[in-house]
């Protein structure tokens, strides 16, 4: 049973419905997800209806029943593209957007604008066929994917051909660049390094992972780092994965003390920016797209969302540039 939480700032005035509050966070439900199988709203732990009006520090909770849909249908999404061929479409991925359908966001992905934009049909989604199949078929062209909450940078495919030459250098990492920006929450311990550690599976929450050193449990994940300053406790990163695990960049920057500013998961209440969205993005995607013998370099902008935080950390803090350390040494 998918279930959605949130509390709500002890600075907000007061009054709104419950209900366009919650659409309206980056990470929230959609109305049609409010409306379609609900089956409770909590607001402190007692039941209450759309329309209730939340009040500062309220916390929701609301629990709903994800009906898988018949169809993925084309939807008129706007998309920014940074490239396109007749093989290929990279996008700038917004924040907010989840890549392709599955349980909790059915409708406004990546996946179902992508139908739209190349004029294509819905697809029909079977009921009976293996897992793995049923996978396939709601992610046509995706042969990588970023978190709902990460902008920047992905690449996907327009027939099966191409998806096949991309997915071959996303099964080795190493064969291509995937660059990161961050904002993160505290100071790394050398100027740059490698993190290198296994990542499992939270036996105590599904939905989260840790890593773990020199176990040989779970997959092994290799990030490496370089801070580019230090802003009082609040450091700007830039990071590139040699290896592409589930919550990669969030886990290992958890694991070396340094969470992702506005993370959920894997981060803390932040004093001054208490409002903070996850500040991760994908900026750079170097590949060779198919039958080419060299690599294409794809770009990203900084988002405001950076910018604005940039802002304050300038006003607030002096900017300190770490001192060079080992080279990627492990932790």
């Amino acid at each position: 049973m998918p279930s959605f939480s949130i509390q709500v700032p002890a600075d907000y005035a007061g009054g709104g419905r419950l209900d366009s509050y919650v659409a309206s966070l980056p990470g929230g439900m959609n109305r049609s997800q409010l409306k379609s199988g609900l089956l409770q709203i909590l607001v402190n732990g007692k039941a209450r209806k759309p329309s209730y009006k939340i009040r500062a520090g309220d916390q929701i909770l609301i629990d709903w029943e994800d009906r898988v849909p018949d169809d993925i249908e084309p939807e008129d999404i706007p998309l920014t593209i940074i490239y396109e061929d007749s093989r290929v479409c990279v996008i700038d991925k917004a924040q907010g957007m989840v890549t392709h359908p599955a349980a909790g966001n059915w409708n406004g992905t990546l996946v179902n604008a992508l139908l739209y934009h190349l004029g294509r049909d819905k697809i029909e989604q079977k009921k009976d066929a293996p897992e793995s199949e049923l996978l396939l078929a709601r992610r046509p062209g995706i042969v990588h994917r970023l978190d709902k909450d990460t902008s920047g940078v992905i690449i996907t495919a327009k027939d099966s051909a191409s998806q096949e030459w991309l997915a071959a250098q996303f099964r080795n990492h190493r064969k291509m660049v995937k660059e990161y920006i961050a904002i993160c929450q505290g100071r790394p311990p050398e100027s740059q390094g490698v993190i290198r550690t296994w990542i499992v599976r939270d036996p105590k929450d599904r939905k989260h992972f840790k890593a773990v050193a020199g176990s040989g449990e779970g997959k092994y994940a290799e990030t490496a780092y370089r801070c580019i300053a230090c802003y009082g406790e609040y450091s700007l990163m830039v990071l590139r994965l040699a290896t592409g695990r589930t919550h990669q960049i969030r886990v290992h920057m958890r694991y070396l003390n340094c969470p992702v500013l506005g993370d959920s998961l894997y981060g803390h209440e932040d004093k001054v920016f208490p409002h903070a969205t996850l500040m991760l993005h994908a900026r750079l995607l170097k590949i060779r797209l198919p039958g080419d013998e060299k690599p294409s370099g794809f770009r990203s902008a900084t988002p405001a969302r950076f910018r604005e935080v940039m802002r304050v950390l300038h006003r607030k803090y002096k900017k300190v540039i770490l001192p060079k350390a080992g080279q990627g040494a492990d932790r």
